[in-house]
């Protein structure tokens, strides 16, 4: 094993590890879950945290009064508890309201939500915007219920507080900015989606530690749906410089990758995503945007016009897992995440190195040998694959051709183009447009 493959391995152990640590916490797209999530994830980034009051409207959304559960339960008529909040946070349907009552099981049943065709699965359901309540369980455990009068208590809080949602803005020498997005709303689910914010962390871990930076990034870590609305409306000015980005999902089943295109479909996104995954040489599939999903949706909505993809392992609602209390730990892959991210760092490597050039010796190729390109470039006996690359971006260096449609059009690695414009920049062959 190389020292690339015992680097990567650690990484995905990490993430699996910080996946671990968040995995019990109820989450939902408010109250004291975010916050305890955005304090873990601080720990490791450093995160500016906002609190957009209960009532704000935002675009077409109003932000929903704040939802806190300490504990939740069924009893039976000898005290256990059946349905148990504590044992798993996907028994209690999420935003339910508080209640305190007895009720005959019949009574009880339309408040109960089983999977039949999982009968050994607790369902993940919500009532965000519909102030109900109700129990998700276990098929079998619904069965093996008997006749007779239950305590059902829901010890829960609907009141007027904040939502709450943490960015991180890491500058570059531009402020060109690509943004990442990670919903951070869902309780105890691990690929959906513990393993996006963990992805969403580590890849700002990344940036955060590379020297010379060229273009600025942003990381939001916001409730699904109503949170990058209310990003959208209370930050306007943070966008006007975006070029576009991803949202960050699903990124630790041991699925193959998929590539949900941006709205316009022919980004610079979409080209590097699309030039890294056939660059890996790793099976993958490209999907064309549809306007439902994650946040993309918002991002990409007419009035805002973010260009937003969305690069995933297996997409949502494609896993027999989702949404599911099968979406466990056991159901995310160290290898798996490690992967994800390192795809991820590719993409980041391709839009930082990916220029446009104007080639400053046009008329023919310029002497390269009095350049002293020859010895700085050159290889092993027969391998002429950094003089290819040069004469490469010499031809194409017209100010119309990025290095990314010079890989794309020779064949050659991004490396190697990204290398020998590097070198023909040093001896003034190149000037930057």
């Amino acid at each position: 094993m190389t020292g690339a493959d015992m680097h990567a391995l650690s990484i995905g152990a990490d993430m699996h590890a910080t996946i671990a640590r968040l995995y019990p916490i109820c989450r939902s797209i408010t109250g004291n879950g975010v916050r305890q999530t955005l304090h873990v994830l601080s720990e490791v980034i450093p995160l500016v945290q906002h609190e957009v009051p209960s009532g704000t409207q935002v675009f077409d959304w109003t932000v929903p009064q704040e939802w806190n559960i300490t504990d939740a339960y069924v009893k039976d008529s000898t005290g256990r508890r059946v349905i148990d909040f504590q044992q798993h946070n996907l028994h209690v349907v999420n935003y339910s309201e508080p209640v305190n009552t007895t009720m005959t099981l019949d009574e009880l049943r339309p408040r109960l939500f089983t999977l039949p065709d999982f009968p050994d699965r607790i369902p993940h359901r919500t009532s965000y915007f519909n102030r109900t309540w109700g129990f998700c369980l276990r098929h079998d455990d619904y069965l093996a219920l008997e006749d007779g009068e239950y305590e059902v208590v829901i010890d829960s809080t609907l009141e007027h507080g904040n939502l709450t949602y943490a960015e991180l803005l890491i500058p570059g020498s531009s402020t060109d900015e690509v943004l990442f997005s990670t919903h951070v709303c869902h309780p105890s689910l691990c690929n959906d989606n513990l393993s996006g914010i963990a992805l969403a962390t580590y890849l700002a871990r990344s940036i955060l530690d590379r020297p010379n930076r060229r273009l600025t990034y942003r990381f939001l870590f916001v409730p699904g749906t109503v949170g990058s609305i209310t990003w959208l409306a209370t930050q306007p000015r943070s966008r006007e410089n975006m070029l576009g980005g991803l949202v960050l999902s699903t990124a630790g089943d041991p699925g193959k990758l998929h590539y949900k295109r941006t709205r316009d479909g022919h980004h610079l996104i979409d080209a590097a995503v699309e030039y890294v995954l056939a660059a890996s040489g790793d099976d993958y599939d490209i999907r064309d945007f549809e306007p439902y999903g994650y946040d993309e949706r918002q991002y990409s909505s007419p009035g805002i016009g973010l260009e937003m993809g969305s690069l995933t392992r297996t997409p949502y609602g494609k896993f027999d897992e989702y949404h599911t209390s099968a979406d466990d730990l056991d159901f995310v892959k160290p290898d798996a995440l490690a992967d994800t991210l390192a795809k991820h760092i590719s993409v980041v490597d391709v839009l930082e190195g990916n220029q446009r050039y104007l080639n400053l010796s046009p008329d023919g190729e310029p002497q390269l040998g009095r350049r002293g390109l020859y010895a700085a470039l050159g290889g092993r006996k027969g391998d002429n694959s950094a003089e290819v690359a040069v004469l490469w971006v010499l031809n194409f260096s017209d100010g119309m051709h990025s290095l990314l449609d010079i890989a794309k059009r020779s064949g050659l690695s991004f490396d190697a183009v990204r290398i020998a414009a590097d070198a023909l920049f040093e001896v003034d062959l190149l000037e930057e447009v």
